[in-house]
């Protein structure tokens, strides 16, 4: 016989809000504790009412869902998704505000499929299934609909009795504490990820586009007289590397040994737009900057590459990292299919060798025009960075061969995600020795910055994706590497001296971009800020 038992709509709310108050909130509560273990002094009545001030929330807004018909699908689908949420806060510290909404909706399956691993799994099924599953069994029983409504009212009551009880005696903890951590209320679960997931919905879904604005239409190209040759430009796109961990910024392990010789400029202070692809491309590639960023008017507006493309650059986007995040949507672009018929390649993923054959066929296409070439790599991409270099580029061992990485060590675990460093540094020697075959023709160049950084289990946290606001330097410190042909620089009169003294000392971020490409690719247009230009102050007069 299967497991039926009855349980009135009242028990079921109050053992529900029990539940994901002591069990699926345990990331909120273990978040709490570490801001409460910095104050010097904090009542003991405001630590142990905190748990009750939750549970009493869940209890009223669980109460306004406990309906006839509707409450068991509601439960369900909130008690799976948040087994999920409450995984990833547990392992990696991840919050499931409105910019991870956006990235994990960005995600494609093999990104989604590297982060299943046996603790995972397990952890879904106790925590998810299992709870889903006594939900099913419930024989939920409902009053005629007077009584319901007023025993409902009566829980709900008491619950809020129990609010203001707490507030009275503790308001002043819970404000001073909320308005200065605003960054705990992103961990209550389910509040948090669902009204994340509403705001997005709302705003890709149910809101009207807006109105297209192309930028830059007076883009032209405008070289110096001293340039001669066409020029091309390799803009390399890196992903999930923080600058700390490159040698070329102090990093004590010689994890940058085959550019050594290509004499690469290090801008060693560069801070991103964000902390997730979706939002760092589209920010980094835009006209508006961090501060003033919007994914909307992004989306409905020219980013840098219709500019450059605009003016008569060749413009072309190679991805081998599942997308541009529209960026590249008005520009020619290949992306490399993960079952291309090659050893680079498993079916989910291609190591960024990959690349390479197609920027040579780009190349070759350019038939001595001004170009710009953009290589979005896969990089340090976690959380199987194992799986980002070959067998043949391994390092630093041993390493962490598995997607849950929190149960490697702390060795293994550095050790892997500085072979993919290692690695991307192997790729820009690589993409540094193609451009040199072609100094003859062109005056050539490559900038390489990454999207954002990663944690690897400082302070608790893992991967990336932190609100900005409270995110550790590990995911916002990104590296930026800038190489330039002798051509180059002679012909569009560069003092490297001066761009190598203050890639040192300036403090710069991802604003700078867009702005630098123009510099790098020469094109002219009202856009342009020369203070943004990492170039405009090194530039001698002609």
């Amino acid at each position: 016989m299967p497991l039926r038992f009855n349980l009135k709509s009242q028990y079921f709310t109050l053992l529900l809000a029990i539940y994901f108050t002591l069990i699926l909130n345990y990331p909120f509560f273990r978040e709490s504790w570490k801001v409460l273990g910095k104050i010097e002094q904090v009542k003991a009545g405001f630590i142990v009412s905190i748990p009750f001030f939750v549970l009493f929330a869940l209890i009223i807004l669980f109460s306004l869902f406990t309906i006839k018909y509707i409450s068991k699908p509601i439960f369900i689908f909130l008690t799976v998704s948040s087994s999920l949420v409450f995984y990833a806060g547990l392992t990696y510290g991840v919050v499931f505000d409105y910019g991870m909404i956006q990235n994990s909706s960005q995600t494609n399956l093999a990104e989604a499929l590297s982060y299943l691993n046996p603790s995972l799994i397990i952890s879904f099924i106790l925590t998810g299934i299992l709870p889903a599953f006594f939900i099913t069994r419930a024989n939920i029983i409902y009053r005629p609909l007077v009584k319901e409504v007023l025993s409902k009212t009566a829980l709900m009551s008491l619950s809020l009795l129990g609010l203001l009880i707490i507030a009275f005696f503790y308001y002043q903890d819970y404000a001073s504490i909320g308005r200065n951590n605003r960054f705990l209320q992103k961990y209550i679960v389910p509040t948090q990820y669902v009204s994340s997931g509403y705001k997005y919905l709302k705003k890709n879904y149910f809101t009207t586009p807006l109105v297209y604005q192309q930028l830059g239409l007076d883009s032209r190209k405008a070289a110096a007289a001293t340039v001669t040759r066409p020029q091309v430009t390799v803009m390399v796109l890196g992903e999930t590397a923080r600058a700390m961990n490159y040698r070329y910024n102090g990093y004590s392990r010689d994890t940058n040994p085959f550019t050594v010789s290509d004499n690469l400029i290090s801008f060693r202070h560069v801070s991103s737009c964000g902390t997730a692809t979706a939002v760092s491309v589209p920010c980094m590639f835009s006209f508006m900057g961090r501060a003033n960023y919007d994914e909307n008017r992004a989306a409905n507006q020219d980013n840098v590459l219709d500019v450059i493309q605009r003016s008569g650059i060749n413009t072309q986007w190679i991805d081998n990292d599942g997308g541009c995040k529209g960026v590249c949507g008005h520009v020619p672009t290949i992306s490399i299919s993960t079952k291309t018929d090659s050893p680079l390649c498993d079916g989910e993923y291609c190591f960024d060798d990959i690349i390479l054959p197609e920027l040579e066929k780009a190349l070759a296409k350019a038939n001595g025009k001004d170009t710009l070439i953009v290589l979005h790599l896969i990089g340090s991409h976690g959380p199987t960075y194992y799986r980002r270099y070959p067998a043949s580029h391994r390092k630093f061992t041993p390493d962490c061969q598995r997607s849950d990485i929190q149960n490697c060590t702390r060795e293994e675990l550095v050790n892997t995600y500085d072979n993919t460093i290692a690695y991307t540094d192997y790729m820009l020697s690589r993409i540094v020795n193609v451009l040199k075959v072609h100094t003859d023709q062109y005056n050539t160049n490559m900038l390489y910055m990454s999207d954002h950084g990663e944690s690897l289990g400082e302070n608790g946290l893992y991967l990336h994706g932190t609100p900005y606001a409270i995110a550790p330097k590990e995911q916002t410190h990104v590296p930026a590497l800038l190489w330039l042909s002798d051509n180059y620089v002679r012909e569009n009169r560069i003092d490297t001296t001066c761009l190598r003294k203050n890639a040192e000392s300036e403090q710069i971020s991802q604003d700078y971009l867009s702005h630098s490409l123009l510099g790098l690719t020469n094109v002219a247009t009202s856009v342009y800020k020369p203070e943004l230009d990492f170039l405009s102050g090194c530039r001698e007069a002609s």
